[in-house]
């Protein structure tokens, strides 16, 4: 009985990566490789061509990570190539704020799956920016985190 009252209290004070969240990271570079497996002599499976683009890791192994994207696309990136998440993709159209609420004015349509670079977030709105507009977006159906 002992032994059941101390793998509790273990369980308690040392949980386990269960309830860990999601590692999100970016691209670093605007060329990517992709590989099958985790090293250099693994063959290419495919090349990012975006700066940016969130990727979503699953795993890792020593500098390597496991790696998805929005579209479920996987493979093993080398960590020189990654940095810490500053991006998201909308998972749906989207409207462009002025200022972070709807009765701002709007600026333009977000379309899916556009790579948008996040300046600063709060719970509900991300202020983001493009190639040629800055505004804030609602935080609801998109594919990356926010801090």
């Amino acid at each position: 009985m002992k032994k059941y009252y101390f793998l509790i209290l273990i369980w308690l004070f040392f949980p386990l990566n269960v309830f860990s969240e999601e590692t999100f990271l970016s691209l670093k570079k605007n060329k990517v490789n992709v590989r099958y497996g985790p090293s250099f002599e693994s063959p290419i499976k495919y090349v990012y061509k975006k700066i940016h683009l969130p990727i979503k890791q699953i795993d890792k192994k020593e500098n390597w990570r496991r790696i998805i994207d929005f579209k479920n696309n996987g493979g093993w990136i080398h960590l020189s190539q990654l940095k810490k998440i500053n991006s998201l993709i909308p998972l749906e159209n989207k409207i462009l704020f002025q200022k972070p609420s709807k009765f701002s004015k709007p600026l333009a349509k977000i379309k899916k799956g556009r790579v948008l670079v996040l300046q600063k977030c709060n719970s509900t709105w991300c202020k983001i920016k493009t190639e040629n507009f800055k505004g804030w977006i609602k935080t609801d159906n998109i594919w990356g985190t926010i801090n």
